[in-house]
């Protein structure tokens, strides 16, 4: 019978000739432009955002608006705060996007996805907090493509018996 030896991690990095990786990473650096501002973009339906997050007074423009005067409804203005509320930075980032496609709802998730990210890209260490959140998923739900033979996606044309 063969004798097996049993070898700790060292002698077998030295016998592989290479380094395995440490538990340890590095600490993460944020992604900026050279002008200090952290880009990301954003999806939700068939709306796409483009986001630049920069320290600021927490003035939020969409495509050249206020955001008062772009969403007027509170429920998509409290829906692209949310990212802010959840890791306690209210009024402390300018955002400037620029949004297309899709309705409000869908352009509001998809200027909330992109600061989301933008914000992971300027401070890595909001990550946790964000993807704890939900607010780093791009969310999958799309409308249902049409089918032959129906009125709609689902809905049949109305049957006559006679």
């Amino acid at each position: 019978m063969a004798e097996t030896t049993i070898r700790s991690f060292d002698e077998l990095r030295s016998a592989a000739g290479r380094t395995l990786p440490d538990t340890e990473t590095a600490p993460v650096e944020p992604k900026l432009d050279p002008q200090g501002r952290a880009y990301a973009t954003g999806r939700r339906k068939d709306a796409i955002a483009r986001v630049w997050v920069k320290p600021g007074a927490g003035r939020v423009m969409v495509n050249g608006r206020e955001l008062e005067t772009y969403f007027a409804r509170p429920v998509l203005r409290m829906i692209i705060n949310q990212p802010f509320v959840t890791i306690n930075r209210l009024q402390q980032y300018d955002v400037m996007c620029t949004v297309k496609g899709g309705g409000l709802s869908g352009q509001a998730g998809a200027v909330r996805h992109g600061i989301s990210r933008a914000l992971v890209n300027f401070e890595p260490q909001l990550r946790s907090a964000l993807k704890q959140g939900g607010f780093l998923t791009r969310d999958p739900r799309a409308v249902e493509r049409k089918k032959y033979g129906k009125a709609k996606a689902r809905r049949s044309f109305q049957f006559s018996k006679r």
